[in-house]
């Protein structure tokens, strides 16, 4: 994260201090933050958001998994793929970061909250914390789940080896397709090719 990003203009002291503090509690996840972050810009600016979009969607994916700073670490470091139970303590962390950034004094946060409490949501309707489908989820969610599956896929983890490009592709096109917006994907799939963040996986991944 650089402080100085002309992206992230509303970084506050408390902000920054949140994001250190996900960056010294697990750097894997600080380090996919952002990751998440550049590529979201990259899409971001792909389909002409606004500036001041453009200015929110970048501290919503640099703050998407804030969250996980509330994760037990029997969940949040364990090296291994989450037990049935374990797993549904990890998908709280939407709506931990969400109430995480509610209390910050700070009006601009609004947007970027719901963004958070969002990203994980389905285009098709099956994702989490609510539900939502189609465009009711927002925009900056909508493209925040399009980059973070892509790079936690494209990055080794303890319970799986980074995916090659093609494979990736294949699971937002097809195995996963109705999770994402489709414009938005399309839009993505055009500019990852090009992008610094394209997948080294291998594909024996």
């Amino acid at each position: 994260m650089d402080d100085n990003d002309p992206s992230l203009p509303h970084l506050t002291r408390e902000t920054v201090a949140l994001v250190r503090a996900l960056l010294e509690r697990d750097p894997d996840t600080g380090e996919h933050c952002d990751r998440t972050h550049a590529l979201a810009l990259e899409l971001g600016r792909a389909v002409a958001l606004p500036a001041a979009a453009l200015c929110s969607l970048g501290l919503a994916a640099q703050l998407h998994d804030i969250g996980k700073i509330g994760i037990p670490d029997r969940v949040l470091l364990k090296q291994g793929r989450l037990e049935s139970d374990e797993l549904l303590v990890m998908k709280t962390h939407p709506q931990r970061g969400h109430d995480i950034l509610a209390v910050v004094p700070d009006a601009t946060l609004a947007v970027v909250a719901e963004a958070v409490l969002r990203h994980h949501e389905g285009y098709d309707g099956n994702g989490y914390p609510g539900g939502l489908k189609g465009e009711a989820i927002p925009v900056l969610a909508r493209i925040i789940s399009i980059v973070d599956s892509y790079d936690a896929m494209a990055t080794d983890r303890p319970y799986h080896r980074a995916k090659d490009h093609a494979a990736i592709m294949e699971v937002l096109h097809e195995t996963n397709s109705g999770k994402y917006d489709p414009y938005l994907l399309g839009r993505f799939a055009g500019l990852i090719e090009r992008s610094a963040f394209r997948s080294r996986g291998s594909p024996l991944a």
